[in-house]
């Protein structure tokens, strides 16, 4: 059996942008196939394996988002520069002197971001930021005509290039695509350890699309499964680097000190029950938990509470450093213990415990 590192690993080195998901899904179908009674897709392309423990319990949606920040090709300078459109929320300050890949239908051509020199910079410019529409990439074309001979095209999509790296420390790891394919490894997973475990309701674990660009495959996954309860599986922000104050350091989780239940975020407020409920499962099973709030972005959660008359939701994810850059960072205990936790729920979410928390 595959180890779990080396699924995420797979996972994240697959390219995968928002709207562009389609590689890394057929690679996550081969590994739900097994442990899935059927795969069900929606046609966005969000995916997920069924396990039936009790066919006339509560369906139970677990699922991360497929899909990366990246990049799509706008425009090809006469001098065979590409400019491009961003896909997902991007900081400018990450994104220089870093290498992409352009998927291109000739194959994969390599680039690297690039912008104005700083040496014939004035005084005044230089110790400006530099916007992302005076970024470019570089592919090596010397015109239009000869990026458009290599197989650029506009829309073609740019991945982060990044291979997934083990730190010194052996339980950190390091690589592009971390959210969230942590995420999808995380409800993988769940399904793998579920093949031994009797379970009172019907489990729908997998991915969606294009998250990163709007929560748009929770839309339609969501109008598919008809879920009783959701459980959105992502990344938070870390708060244990350098120049977090205190006062901040108190509403983010560290790296290393167990998964995340997301207590507020710009897409939804979880449900008090349900969060009251994940909270004393983590302390009857001994698996160590942290608490986040944050004011900006969202999971797909936001758009899993909102299907229908509403499905009770919450968001568990991982404490991960640099998101949303060319190299994030984990640590394999927390995406450990999220595994446990997600089971341990999943084994007590019965009819009558998802009735009590759709009546709070």
């Amino acid at each position: 059996m595959t180890s779990r590192i080396e699924i995420i690993r797979e996972l994240c080195d697959a390219y995968g942008v928002s709207g562009h998901e389609s590689n890394v899904r057929k690679l996550y179908e081969r590994y739900l196939t097994p442990v899935s009674e059927r795969v069900e897709r929606d046609n966005m392309g969000s995916v997920v394996g069924v396990k039936t423990g009790d066919a006339s319990g509560p369906r139970v949606l677990i699922a991360g988002h497929l899909d990366e920040i990246g990049l799509m090709v706008s425009h090809i300078t006469n001098s065979g520069f590409l400019k491009f459109q961003t896909l997902g929320g991007w900081w400018s300050q990450v994104m220089l002197s870093q290498r992409v890949v352009v998927q291109t239908r000739k194959g994969e051509v390599i680039g690297v971001t690039g912008s104005k020199p700083p040496h014939i910079l004035p005084a005044s410019e230089r110790n400006k930021v530099v916007e992302i529409k005076d970024i470019f990439i570089d592919i090596g074309a010397s015109s239009k005509e000869e990026a458009e001979e290599m197989g650029v095209r506009l829309g073609d999509p740019i991945v982060p290039w990044s291979p997934f790296t083990q730190m010194a420390n052996s339980k950190l790891y390091m690589g592009k695509a971390l959210d969230n394919r942590l995420g999808c490894a995380t409800a993988l997973e769940v399904l793998r350890d579920l093949q031994s475990e009797m379970h009172p309701n019907v489990v729908y674990a997998g991915a969606t699309v294009q998250e990163e660009v709007g929560l748009r495959g929770a839309r339609t996954l969501v109008n598919k499964i008809q879920p009783d309860i959701a459980i959105a599986l992502d990344v938070g922000v870390a708060g244990d680097t350098p120049g977090i104050s205190e006062d901040q350091r108190g509403y983010l989780a560290d790296v290393g000190k167990g998964p995340l239940i997301m207590l507020y975020d710009a897409s939804m407020i979880p449900n008090t029950r349900f969060r009251d409920f994940v909270l004393d499962t983590a302390s009857d099973a001994g698996i160590p938990v942290q608490l986040e709030t944050m004011a900006g972005g969202g999971t797909d959660a936001g758009q899993f509470h909102l299907y229908g008359a509403g499905v009770p939701s919450i968001a568990i994810g991982h404490a991960t450093r640099y998101i949303h850059s060319h190299n994030a960072v984990f640590h394999q205990d927390d995406f450990d213990n999220g595994v446990r936790l997600v089971v341990e729920l999943v084994k007590r979410l019965d009819t009558t415990v998802v009735k009590e928390i759709q009546e709070w």
